[in-house]
C-alpha cells in the first residue's frame, strides 16, 4: 500500500501559505514516482469535479445573486489563468537543464491543467451551459484577463520561450506569478468553505498542489544560484522589473470587484457563517472587503519573505 505524503494529503497536510513558507521539497523529490504516489493516488483519490462526493451546493449558488456573480467572475479569471500557466510552463519543460526539473515540471503542467478543467467545471456545476461555458468566461473575465495575464506574458515568454532562459521562467512562475497569487488563494479556500463547499474543496485540491510547486519551485532557485553565484544580480534585476510591472496591473480593482459581489452575499447568508472564523479571531460576518484584502496581502509578504530568505535572495525583500 502507498503511503502519501503529509504535504499531499488531503486530510493532513498544511494550508497553502503554511506549507510554501516552511516545507522544503525538491524536484528529486518530487519526480515522476513522487507524483503519481501522491497526487492521482493521494491527493486527488475519490475526487469528483476536483471536490469530495459529499461537498454540496447550495440551492442559492444556482440562481441569480451576488455569492453566484463572485464566484463565477473568480472562477472565470482562475481558469484563464492556469489555462495560461500551463502553456506557459511547456517552455520551461522543454529548457529544463537536468531530467529531474523536466519531470517535475512537467507534473506541474499536467496539475495546472488540471486547475483551469476543474474551475471551468464547477461553472457547469453551477448551471451555466456547457455551450456557453467558454462564451461566457470571455463575457466575464476575458477583459481582466488582457488586463492582467496578457502583460504578464508578454513580460516572461521572450524569456521563456523565445531565449530559452530556463531559471528565468521559474522565478517569473515562482516569485512573480504563483508568490503572488498564492495567498487570494488561501483565502478563496477559507471564505468558500461554507458558502460553497465545492469551491472550497476544489480551492484545497489546487492549493496542495501549489505547496509543492512553490516549494520545488523555491529550491530550483536556491540551488541554481549557488551554483552560479554571479548569476545573483540578473535575478535581483528581473524580481525588481517584474514588481514594477505587478504595479502597474489593475489587480486589485479585479480583485474589489468580486470581492464586493462577495460581501453582498455574505451579509445575505450571514446565519450560515454566524460563528465562522475565516482566520484566528475573526468571524467571516466580521470582515469586510478592504480587511480581506489586507489580509491576504500580510500573508503575501509573510510567505514571500521566508521563501525569499531560503533562496539566498534576502536582498529582494522590501
Amino acid at each position: 500500500m502507498t503511503t502519501i505524503s503529509r504535504e499531499a494529503d488531503w486530510a493532513e497536510a498544511p494550508s497553502l501559505i503554511e506549507g510554501a513558507s516552511r516545507l522544503e521539497l525538491s524536484a528529486r523529490d518530487c519526480d515522476l514516482d513522487y507524483w503519481f504516489d501522491n497526487v492521482p493516488r493521494g491527493t486527488l483519490s475519490g475526487l469528483v469535479h476536483g471536490h469530495s462526493a459529499d461537498a454540496r451546493i447550495p440551492e442559492y449558488m444556482l440562481r441569480p445573486g451576488p455569492l453566484r456573480d463572485a464566484i463565477i467572475n473568480e472562477f472565470a479569471f482562475r481558469s484563464i489563468a492556469e489555462e495560461k500557466a500551463t502553456r506557459a510552463i511547456t517552455y520551461i519543460v522543454a529548457s529544463a537543464p537536468d531530467i529531474y526539473t523536466m519531470e517535475f515540471f512537467a507534473t506541474q503542467l499536467i496539475d495546472e491543467a488540471r486547475h483551469s478543467r476543474v474551475f471551468r467545471g464547477h461553472l457547469l456545476e453551477l448551471g451555466i451551459k456547457e455551450a456557453d461555458l467558454f462564451d461566457t468566461i470571455e463575457r466575464i473575465s476575458g477583459d481582466d484577463s488582457r488586463a492582467i495575464l496578457v502583460p504578464l506574458e508578454d513580460f516572461a515568454l521572450p524569456m521563456i520561450r523565445d531565449q530559452r532562459d530556463f531559471i528565468a521562467g521559474v522565478v517569473i512562475l515562482t516569485i512573480l506569478v504563483e508568490g503572488v497569487l498564492a495567498p487570494a488563494a488561501e483565502l478563496s479556500e477559507r471564505k468558500w468553505r461554507h458558502l460553497d463547499p465545492a469551491a472550497a474543496g476544489i480551492e484545497r485540491g489546487a492549493n496542495i498542489d501549489e505547496i509543492r510547486h512553490l516549494t520545488v519551485g523555491s529550491d530550483v532557485v536556491r540551488r541554481y544560484l549557488v551554483d552560479h553565484p554571479g548569476e545573483k544580480q540578473r535575478v535581483l534585476d528581473l524580481i525588481t522589473r517584474g514588481r514594477a510591472l505587478w504595479a502597474q496591473l489593475p489587480t486589485t480593482d479585479v480583485i474589489v470587484k468580486r470581492e464586493l459581489y462577495f460581501q453582498e452575499g455574505l451579509e445575505q447568508q450571514a446565519d450560515l457563517v454566524r460563528d465562522y472564523l475565516v482566520w484566528p479571531g475573526k468571524r467571516l460576518i466580521d470582515t469586510t472587503p478592504e480587511e480581506r484584502l489586507m489580509a491576504a496581502n500580510t500573508w503575501s509578504n509573510e510567505m514571500q519573505n521566508s521563501r525569499l530568505q531560503y533562496m539566498g535572495l534576502a536582498e529582494a525583500i522590501p
